[in-house]
């Protein structure tokens, strides 16, 4: 009988799915602690996760039967890829449940930060009247920088276009025909940061990306840009940004996300004017929420009764 162990807190929807499996046990209850999912994943066949357990080198070595691991959610950051392959563990994610959630909340990060809309707010909640200091910019007509141009970043750009945006993209894995069937240029990096007057990041965090949003790369930016992150922090020197939103290259910033979650007080971006922040909100909508997890759970019922995988994120580990 196949055990399931489901550590994070997942729609009810998702457990209806899986029970659907013969003879399935599933060891579930709320947010397990590090050491409860220790104690319980030695049994376990399939694991159902969230972003809240950390899937290490330690916890895969404890889990001797673990065959798959499903992610109610894009980011596999949580997870050990390396030590996971190693073991054969088969890794899924679900990308699909959050898009629209996600998009829409850059969209709107991109409008408050357009219309200093939560500067506004604060400013009117003090009792104050104050229409000369927030002061705003149209969307329309301003060039829209892209810099990952998959379903979210795709989403995003429909969206723009919408408000009369010129888009252009950078991705290396798109070719120009793709993003020209969107209505968006592809373009180079170097090329995107000095025309962009606003760029939003969607792009994954490897190597090659992280704190790709630098010193160097701001200096090359168009003037009075502004940031957009709602895809990973570790994309962001957050000490760079800050120093390039002081001296006025950049005009603003609105993250929601950080290198380190929740952000250390003394991170130099929080509280500083012209950022806006939200706490890592971007798929945080019951919509969203139920997509990832009957998406996850669908993911383990094809993996334990038919040996089928989708969107496996380290294919080396298919024996």
């Amino acid at each position: 009988m196949p055990h399931i162990l489901i550590p994070d807190i997942v729609h009810p929807f998702a457990l209806e799915i899986v029970r659907q499996i013969p003879g399935v046990n599933i060891t579930h209850g709320g947010q397990f602690s590090r050491e409860q999912t220790l104690a319980a994943i030695p049994e376990a066949d399939a694991l159902i996760i969230r972003s809240a357990t950390k899937v290490d080198a330690d916890m895969l070595a404890a889990a001797g039967k673990l065959k798959y691991i499903a992610r109610a959610g894009v980011g596999v950051d949580n997870v050990d890829l390396n030590a996971a392959t190693e073991r054969g563990v088969v890794v899924m994610n679900t990308p699909d449940g959050n898009t629209i959630s996600t998009a829409e909340h850059t969209f709107g990060l991109m409008l408050a930060l357009a219309r200093h809309i939560p500067q506004a707010h604060m400013s009117m909640s003090a009792g104050k009247w104050d229409k000369k200091s927030f002061t705003g910019v149209e969307l329309k007509g301003k060039t829209l920088g892209v810099v990952g141009f998959g379903r979210i970043g795709r989403a995003v750009a429909k969206r723009a276009i919408a408000f009369e945006m010129t888009v252009i993209a950078f991705d290396p894995f798109i070719s120009a025909e793709v993003a020209a069937d969107f209505g968006v240029q592809l373009t180079t990096l170097d090329d995107l940061f000095a025309r962009a007057d606003f760029i939003t990041l969607h792009a994954l965090l490897t190597p090659e990306t992280r704190e790709m949003i630098n010193k160097d790369s701001l200096a090359r930016m168009k003037k009075g840009v502004r940031i957009i992150d709602a895809a990973r922090g570790a994309l962001i020197n957050e000490p760079d940004l800050a120093d390039a939103i002081t001296s006025g290259q950049v005009a603003g910033a609105a993250l929601d996300v950080f290198a380190e979650e929740p952000p250390s007080p003394h991170n130099p971006l929080i509280n500083l004017p012209g950022v806006i922040h939200t706490p890592h909100l971007a798929a945080s909508t019951d919509d969203a929420q139920v997509n990832v997890a009957i998406d996850a759970a669908r993911l383990i019922v094809a993996a334990l009764t038919t040996g089928t995988v989708q969107n496996v994120v380290n294919p080396a580990a298919i024996r």
